[in-house]
């Protein structure tokens, strides 16, 4: 389902998390980690990233991107997406943990890489940085 939330609507009163995504047991964990703090919308993969930026990049506070996905892959959108959005804090998630990799993302637009397996301490101290008032 992508751009799935469970309200289909984002809550202006509470922050909103783009999370680009391919593999669902990933992407459940994150939800978990954020614990029902902020709306969530999901994509995929980089295109569906792109879609879900165009509609609700507005209102968005953090990008949350994995770097391999198919059809278009982390490191094409956020390049994209940075053309557009010198400001919008994006956080690229990766497995592989590889200096070369993460030094692609931050080439790329990154603001920060978190290596995968994503740790509910790294997530959430990375989102508090981004989004003012946020708490645990």
């Amino acid at each position: 389902k992508s751009g799935y939330m469970e309200s289909k609507i984002p809550n202006k009163e509470r922050p909103l998390i783009l999370v680009a995504e391919d593999d669902e047991s990933n992407f459940k964990l994150i939800k978990a980690i954020i614990n029902n703090r902020c709306d969530v919308l999901w994509a995929r993969n980089g295109q569906e990233m792109l879609n879900l930026y165009e509609q609700h990049g507005e209102q968005a506070d953090v990008l949350l991107m994995d770097l391999k996905m198919p059809l278009m892959d982390g490191l094409e959108a956020t390049h994209i997406i940075r053309q557009s959005s010198p400001d919008i804090p994006i956080i690229v998630q990766t497995a592989y943990a590889f200096y070369e990799d993460q030094q692609q993302a931050m080439v790329a637009g990154a603001t920060e890489v978190l290596v995968k397996p994503i740790t509910l301490m790294a997530l959430r101290n990375s989102l508090k940085k981004y989004v003012p008032g946020l708490t645990w």
